[in-house]
């Protein structure tokens, strides 16, 4: 079946298998099970937990189950797959997926490392194939007004965007639910890998990438943990603007409050709506030197956001019909560019230029290995191998909420 429900509408159902169904494979799942997204079926689930596989094949008896992807890619049974693994995993799965034909749509972040993602994303630009991540925050009808707010010049010149992302909060509990998560083995980073690639990948996709940044990123201030719970980036763009990110899963209750300014007014989304600030033209001559009026204004954008569900829904057409993605899988690259460039910030205490050169790659690659190295925390086996109890998908209460935006 590979690849044969690429061509335009009116084709049969496309049969999307999930590979990883812990917490956001199980809920891509479900949504492909129930008939929620058109055009789509759910083809076929892959894990390597012995203890799912037991409650995945009483929950979906007429789904074929494999605890092996390289079985399930040669399987025929799926036209494309959704890779929800473990971080590290997102690459060298997606690789295999693009070469037996496969469309794919992955998980955020796109993969640990920038050097990793590149192959991703050559592979994907030779193979023919759909390739999408899921960005699902790019369906909020908030941040879609604000980036044609940006890109229609209503700010003008961009000179400044600060984003305070602290309500992130996370218990110990948390931390304890899954043996690779906040490793560097594991997860490959903490808050920047887990929790924030949805909002660097905002920012860059209203304002654009900076050239260089300078980070601090503190790792278990807030928790026993090996990676960073805190970070604080401060950017520079091309222009000569300047940005800083500031983000946590410490604080409690947090804020989030995203301002960005420019040449011609600002706008501040926070609490679900957009307060935006104009300069208003005065009448009559100027000597240059008037402190220009201001037009304030509220705006409710409305609607709820799509969420994974519009990605996924997404996904389908633009391999069923050619539509074009809302969130093209080397996109990925550039949030991912952004907290590679923070980790190597903080551990040499250097700007980092971009986009990340070569020789930088290579040095946050071989610094990386070194803390995973150290990692002691992290197993990869079965759940009954590391502790957790048959069923539990390492899922502390109120985790789910993390999909919405929280204001």
């Amino acid at each position: 079946m590979n690849g044969e429900c690429s061509s335009a509408a009116g084709i049969s159902a496309l049969g999307i298998a999930v590979i990883g169904v812990g917490n956001i494979g199980s809920a891509h799942a479900d949504c492909l099970a129930r008939g929620k997204i058109n055009g789509a079926r759910l083809a076929a689930l892959c894990d390597i937990d012995p203890d799912k596989e037991r409650a995945l094949r009483a929950l979906y008896p007429d789904v074929p189950f494999f605890d092996d992807a390289g079985k399930l890619f040669d399987s025929g049974l799926c036209d494309a797959v959704i890779v929800s693994a473990p971080h590290r995993e997102h690459v060298p799965l997606g690789i295999a997926a693009l070469e037996r034909g496969l469309h794919l749509l992955t998980e955020k972040p796109a993969g640990v490392s920038v050097s990793d993602v590149r192959r991703l994303n050559e592979k994907a630009a030779s193979s023919g194939r759909v390739f999408g991540i899921m960005f699902n925050q790019r369906t909020s009808p908030l941040f879609r007004r604000a980036r044609d707010i940006f890109r229609a010049g209503t700010l003008g010149e961009l000179t400044r965007v600060n984003w305070i992302i602290t309500n992130w909060y996370r218990t110990q509990q948390y931390y304890d639910s899954g043996t690779w998560r906040a490793t560097w083995r594991g997860e490959g980073g903490g808050v920047l890998l887990n929790q924030a690639p949805h909002n660097l990948d905002i920012l860059q996709w209203i304002c654009g990438m900076p050239v260089r940044l300078r980070a601090s990123c503190y790792e278990g201030k807030f928790h026993h943990i090996e990676v960073e719970d805190e970070a604080t980036l401060f950017f520079e763009y091309e222009n000569g603007a300047t940005g800083v990110f500031i983000t946590s899963t410490g604080e409690y209750p947090g804020t989030n409050r995203l301002e960005i300014s420019g040449t011609k007014g600002k706008m501040v989304l926070e609490e679900g709506h957009i307060r935006l600030f104009t300069h208003a033209p005065r009448a009559g001559a100027s000597n240059g030197a008037d402190i220009p009026d201001i037009v304030c204004e509220t705006i409710e954008t409305g609607g709820e956001t799509g969420g994974h569900a519009a990605v996924l829904q997404n996904f389908t057409d633009a391999v069923r019909t050619g539509s074009p993605l809302i969130a093209p899988g080397e996109d990925g690259i550039y949030e991912l560019s952004l907290s590679n460039a923070a980790f190597l910030s903080s551990w040499t205490g250097e700007w980092v230029l971009l986009p990340i050169d070569a020789e930088h790659t290579a040095l946050f690659d071989s610094m990386l290995a070194e803390r995973a190295a150290s990692s002691k925390k992290y197993n990869a086996g079965p759940a009954a191998e590391r502790g957790v109890a048959p069923g539990d998908r390492g899922e502390a209460a109120g985790y789910k909420d993390k999909w919405q935006v929280n204001w």
